[in-house]
């Protein structure tokens, strides 16, 4: 039996999922992004006691379909911009489609409906997230970052981070270094 979990995005929170599964005794093959599966019988009071340990975390079990479809496709997104260095083949609509078997137009007017924003905007937003990241982190420089964020020129990276964020990329790393620069002196 596969149990479908919201707000599951790292490796903490599978981490999370198997420390409650353990604690209750439940056994389970896998435990991913997203989703568990179950090993045997579950009984229903078992259930509602993952499910109150798992909302103390922050996650939250489901049980409706169009929700579990677009926090599928949301973790399908999450996996694909921050723990996976390949760049897609095909176009997002099309990789989003092959992964989930869903018809594209279908999920793009359910996330849309459901979460408010487009699939490309989160997708967008996603991969600046990362960029921010990756600036912070600070051991690449902006043309490796590009490269490893898939973008077509160090131009176009700036473009879509000054559309989404407001500010240049150098800009939001000079901004970093300032305020560390101000903790140091504390």
């Amino acid at each position: 039996m596969k149990i479908y979990i919201k707000n599951m995005v790292c490796i903490r929170c599978q981490m999370v999922v198997r420390a409650e599964l353990e604690k209750l005794g439940i056994q389970y093959s896998y435990v991913k992004i997203g989703e568990a599966n179950i090993l045997g019988d579950v009984h229903p009071e078992e259930l509602v006691q993952l499910s109150v340990a798992l909302k103390k975390s922050g996650l939250e079990l489901m049980d409706d379909k169009k929700s579990i479809l677009v926090e599928k496709i949301k973790n399908v997104i999450v996996e694909l911009v921050h723990y996976t260095d390949d760049q897609i083949k095909v176009n997002l609509s099309d990789y989003l489609s092959e992964k989930l078997g869903y018809d594209y137009t279908y999920m793009a007017n359910l996330f849309s409906e459901v979460k408010g924003i487009t699939i490309e905007k989160f997708y967008l937003s996603h991969k600046i997230e990362r960029v921010k990241e990756l600036i912070v982190y600070d051991e690449l420089n902006l043309t490796e970052i590009s490269y490893k964020m898939h973008y077509s020129s160090v131009a176009h990276l700036s473009n879509q981070f000054k559309k989404i964020t407001g500010l240049t990329p150098s800009h939001f790393k000079k901004l970093r270094n300032k305020r560390r620069d101000s903790l140091d002196n504390v």
